[in-house]
């Protein structure tokens, strides 16, 4: 009798430990947990994919995305994330009643809108810096990919992916830098951070010594682009961003550090 008390006491102990062990994860099933953030500040918490970062989805077909009313758009079929276009409405009747009107220009761009762009520019089909050809004026791969960086973002490595980052009223600096230009940047500067706006390509200094040039024009909703800022700088390698002529310049060119990651310090905090 003691022996099969001892036996069942045994083996009563062993189930308990085996199902105690059965709940705990795996350092493997913890690594593989998706990250959330949350990309809708109205909405749930959702997961961040690589896919969302790279722009690879059709926003007319994402339920996160809105179209941009033609009231504020310079042209027709424009998206943005639905938080950042109700964050840009408010500032846009804030600055209607200082006479300040805000266009959008630009919005949302996906990995194949950013593509073409790049490699019409790549292949000389789109001339660049006086009418260069860079087909037939460049060689070097990552040389020519570094001036087309000048005016274009690589696809998969562009904010313009994330609804988030919106080209405002025109698309040269100068224009921002004397009569109602210079008032529209004013108000900008003063005003767009209380909406959650920020401007990620200000001018070259030792804080930002990498990355594209000043982009006055160019403005950021931070809720939503934070966390997923913050995902690039986790999960995404260079050698993800592929898929296009020229994209194997991406690692010699450190696209994620020096681009991507290449911004405004005060647009990485909410």
């Amino acid at each position: 009798m003691k022996t099969f008390i001892a036996s069942l006491s045994f083996l009563l102990t062993t189930i308990i430990w085996l199902s105690c062990a059965s709940e705990k994860p795996s350092q493997t099933q913890q690594d593989l947990a998706p990250i959330t953030s949350v990309k809708s500040t109205t909405s749930s918490i959702s997961p961040i994919t690589l896919d969302d970062v790279m722009g690879k989805f059709i926003p007319a077909e994402d339920d996160d995305f809105v179209i941009i009313d033609m009231a504020y758009a310079s042209r027709e079929n424009m998206y943005l994330h639905k938080d950042s276009y109700t964050a840009f409405l408010k500032m846009h009747a804030a600055a209607k009643e200082d006479s300040i009107n805000l266009t959008i220009r630009s919005a949302t761009r996906n990995f194949y809108d950013q593509k073409r762009i790049w490699e019409n520019k790549w292949n000389g089909n789109t001339l660049v810096e006086g009418g260069q050809n860079l087909a037939k004026t460049v060689a070097d791969p990552k040389d020519r990919a570094l001036i087309i960086l000048k005016f274009s973002s690589m696809p998969g490595s562009s904010r313009h992916h994330w609804g988030t980052d919106i080209d405002i009223n025109n698309f040269e600096n100068s224009y921002f830098e004397s009569g109602q230009g210079l008032k529209e940047y004013n108000w900008l500067v003063e005003n767009a951070p209380s909406f959650g706006f920020c401007q990620p390509y200000t001018a070259k200094d030792n804080q930002r010594p990498n990355g594209y040039n000043e982009e006055k024009w160019h403005w950021s909703y931070l809720p939503v682009a934070v966390p997923l800022t913050r995902f690039v700088e986790k999960h995404l390698l260079n050698n993800m961003i592929e898929g296009f002529e020229g994209a194997t310049t991406a690692q010699a060119i450190d696209i994620k550090t020096n681009y991507m990651l290449g911004i405004n310090k005060t647009c990485l905090a909410e």
